[in-house]
């Protein structure tokens, strides 16, 4: 790359240390590298690949790519179990080539974004394999060992130290025979949490942050982070069982919850990173946390930037409108005034501090086109551009996932043999042998499942896609014939160039970063309408979505004099307040 391992990036394109806070009016585009696109032919996406299409996210308009983990891994979890945070997985390529991706995303003026995955580690990281090799190893507390519960023998049912649940299914705990104790982790078993009141560990974790940015990395996007600090009882190392649903057998498992999430020390954690890592560095970093379980309260205090903990953070309360009671394979309807009301609120609770991310999907959600729109050919085009409109003219930080540009949708996966993700199986196989119709358990991964997100990007209408010369990890979506990044490129009606005029709208228009935002007809079934206002100028944001007419005006919303329509995905521009055809999105500027 152009520059070395510890020298000033002040100079290079897109890394401006004057330009702080470019992402309040940025998008940031991420690519989760095992499937966006392969350079040798093996089926698996790669560095080469992601380089080979930075001309497309230049094109697209992007200011950032956030890139999901490419580490050392032995890809339990799809390199979310990171066996070495400071070398690069063989199958994504070399140390040297994440370099050259640097360089080069710099010359087009796209920043580089790293996950940061520190609440665990691998089970096959020095640390681990150090910690569990003697109770007497200096890394032994480097993770959450504990004995079995008192009066129980190692490894027999209910010698758990507590009851958590894991994210993947089953206990949180896993036996070591060798050492006599339980390890602590909240995800896999090949996955175990670092004990983050180590300072041993939080020394570790800055240091190598620190190698990173040296780099020139410019930022990361922190997985679970607010997981690290975990509730202790007080007065003791123990940690505390969490209460289960009325009703609930003996010795079942409780869903991860308080015990874990925003735990006791987060903001102490946090603010020490800033302080460690970031403080003095280039003003243009960025720093998102990822955060399930966190409300609007804790948000506040994440993102205000006078208490320096972190940017922005992803919150989860607006996808799981759609999950029951019984969690995220309890399929519900999604109800549009719901949706509305949760963004709005975060909207507000934000907006004399902090700041939000927006986000539709990533590696971990399905495809929004299919889970919010309508992904019929009929009306695929028009929900995709819809939903992009109304989300990226929110008050935030606007995230595109690989793919969604191309108003790419939810996979046709058939039986349980087509799934690759862990959780999906996992819960799966758990399941069937409680007795759950499989038929049924397969109609909620085929809505909710992680590989919908994970199929391959769709670059051309030929073999697998243009995706790879061999044979894909994943199956690819055989839509991409209709649905690719190449049948897009030149039509003005696609998926692909509502994005781009959408995100030029966004860095053009210093309303979408700076205005406030009113939410009108709050309880409407079909339309979503908003303001932002600054400066004098309003835009209103206008857009139907379900199929047939919808005239905005009878509905109540105020015509405002003189406004002009300056983005719209209906093809010709119609006039300001005229009926809204079938998922019609419009966005009109006026000026006082």
């Amino acid at each position: 790359m152009t520059d070395t391992p510890g020298t000033s990036r002040a100079t290079e394109p897109g890394t401006d240390p004057q330009a702080p806070e470019w992402w309040r009016s940025g998008v940031v585009y991420q690519v989760w590298p095992r499937s966006f696109a392969d350079s040798d032919g093996d089926g698996v996406g790669d560095l080469g690949g992601v380089i080979s299409k930075l001309d497309h996210l230049e094109r697209l308009g992007v200011d950032a790519v956030w890139l999901s983990p490419v580490h050392a891994s032995p890809m339990v979890d799809n390199g979310y179990d990171i066996s070495d945070y400071q070398d690069v997985a063989p199958e994504f390529g070399t140390l040297a080539q994440l370099d050259e991706l640097v360089a080069q995303a710099h010359a087009r003026g796209i920043r580089v974004v790293m996950d940061l995955v520190v609440n665990h580690t691998s089970d096959q990281h020095a640390w681990f394999r150090e910690s569990r090799s003697s109770v007497e190893s200096p890394y032994r507390d480097f993770y959450w060992w504990r004995p079995p519960r008192e009066g129980h023998v190692g490894g027999e049912p209910g010698a758990e130290p507590t009851n958590w649940e894991s994210f993947f299914s089953g206990s949180t705990w896993q036996w070591d025979e060798a050492t006599g104790a339980y390890y602590l982790h909240l995800f896999a078993p090949e996955q175990p949490d670092l004990s983050w009141e180590n300072p041993a560990v939080r020394q570790a974790v800055h240091a190598m942050m620190r190698w990173w940015l040296d780099r020139g990395i410019d930022g990361f996007r922190m997985d679970v982070v607010n997981l690290i600090s975990k509730r202790v009882v007080p007065g003791t190392p123990g940690l505390a069982d969490a209460p289960v649903p009325p009703g609930a057998p003996p010795g079942s498992y409780a869903a991860p919850g308080d015990e874990t999430f925003n735990g006791p020390r987060i903001h102490e954690l946090l603010a020490e990173m800033h302080r460690e890592v970031f403080a003095g560095r280039d003003a243009g970093l960025v720093t998102v946390g990822e955060m399930p379980g966190t409300t609007i309260e804790h948000g506040r205090l994440y993102t205000d930037p006078a208490r320096a903990e972190v940017d922005m953070i992803f919150t989860f309360e607006h996808v799981d409108l759609d999950s029951g009671p019984g969690g995220k394979w309890d399929l519900r309807p999604l109800e549009l005034p719901r949706l509305k009301a949760t963004l709005d609120r975060w909207q507000q609770g934000l907006a004399d501090v902090g700041w939000n991310s927006l986000y539709w999907s990533n590696h971990d959600q399905p495809r929004p086109v299919s889970r919010f729109g309508d992904d019929s050919p009929q009306h695929r085009v028009r929900s995709a551009t819809a939903l992009a409109t109304v989300l990226q003219l929110h008050r935030g930080t606007a995230y595109v996932y690989q793919g969604e540009e191309l108003g790419m949708t939810n996979a046709p996966f058939a039986t349980i043999d087509d799934f690759d993700d862990l959780e999906s199986v996992n819960h799966y196989r758990e399941r069937v042998a409680r007795g759950d119709d499989p038929e049924q358990l397969l109609a909620a991964l085929r809505v909710k499942s992680r590989d919908n997100a994970r199929t391959p990007v769709q670059w051309t209408a030929g073999r697998h896609a243009g995706f790879t010369t061999g044979e894909p990890w994943l199956a690819v979506n055989p839509n991409h014939v209709e649905v690719n990044a190449e049948s897009q490129y030149d039509d003005p009606a696609s998926v692909f160039s509502h994005y781009r005029r959408l995100i030029a709208l966004r860095h053009d228009e210093p309303v979408v970063a700076r205005g406030d935002f009113t939410l009108l007809l709050p309880e409407h079934e079909r339309l979503w309408a908003f303001t932002r206002r600054a400066d004098g100028v309003t835009l209103t944001v206008l857009a139907h979505l379900s199929d047939g007419e919808l005239d905005p005006v009878a509905e109540g919303v105020v015509a405002s004099p003189g406004a002009e329509v300056v983005l719209t995905n209906e093809g010709t521009a119609a006039s300001a307040y005229a009926p809204l055809g079938p998922w019609a999105a419009r966005v009109l500027r006026s000026q006082d």
